[in-house]
């Protein structure tokens, strides 16, 4: 298992689907707690190492050939670990507020309910990799799958999908509820945000679910 940080700072990860916002409400909340005086990183997954980076850029190329939900897992984990011990965990023992952009609940939703992944191949690949180390707070932005892919299509006009946007609106669907079920299963880690309204309104709703838990107003 992992080896547990003495962490004096605070681990906020963003789920959802694709298009949900999770990017831009990662970016606004970290401002906001910039703006408080409170020392913020913000990153995201897959990626946030230069390792994790690169493993970022074979997971979501169009171009990579087939390959099962178990071989995907395994390199989301591979950056995972190398994202952890380079970036998250050294940020919070130095007491930093830890925002990312997606983690380890996207695996467990994407390769696992909406993939097919045996949920206990993934329970022995976080404890290995994660061990004590989760978020405190997960916010799961929640959107309508259809409304997601519009508004992540809209965002990337200029671009080719990537291979999880270009998946068919029935594997989205599976996404969103597999992050309400997570919300269920942990209601005291995870929470959901209506995240279909304008950045200021969802913004608001992620301040009111955070503020308290970090002591600031």
């Amino acid at each position: 298992m992992a080896a547990s940080t003495t962490k004096s700072g605070m681990f906020i990860t963003f789920e959802g689907g694709e298009g949900s916002g999770k990017s831009t409400q990662a970016r606004v909340l970290g401002e906001r707690l910039r703006a408080l005086g409170r020392e913020v990183l913000l990153t995201r997954e897959p990626g946030g190492s230069a390792f994790a980076e690169t493993v970022r850029r074979l997971i979501l190329d169009p171009g990579t050939p087939p390959h099962g939900a178990l071989s995907e897992a395994l390199l989301f984990y591979a950056a995972r670990a190398d994202h952890l011990d380079a970036v998250i965990r050294p940020a919070l023992v130095a007491g930093k507020v830890v925002i990312s952009d997606r983690f380890s609940d996207s695996t467990r939703v994407y390769q696992g309910a909406a993939g097919g992944l045996d949920p206990k191949a993934i329970d022995t690949l976080e404890k290995l990799v994660v061990g004590f180390d989760a978020p405190n707070v997960t916010l799961i932005l929640d959107v309508p799958a259809d409304f997601g892919l519009a508004r992540a299509r809209v965002r990337g006009s200029s671009e080719k999908a990537d291979r999880f946007e270009a998946r068919e609106l029935q594997f989205h669907s599976a996404l969103r509820d597999g992050f309400r079920k997570l919300a269920v299963s942990e209601p005291g880690r995870c929470v959901v945000i209506d995240a279909t309204g304008d950045i200021e309104t969802v913004a608001a709703r992620v301040w009111s679910a955070v503020s308290a838990q970090l002591g600031v107003a």
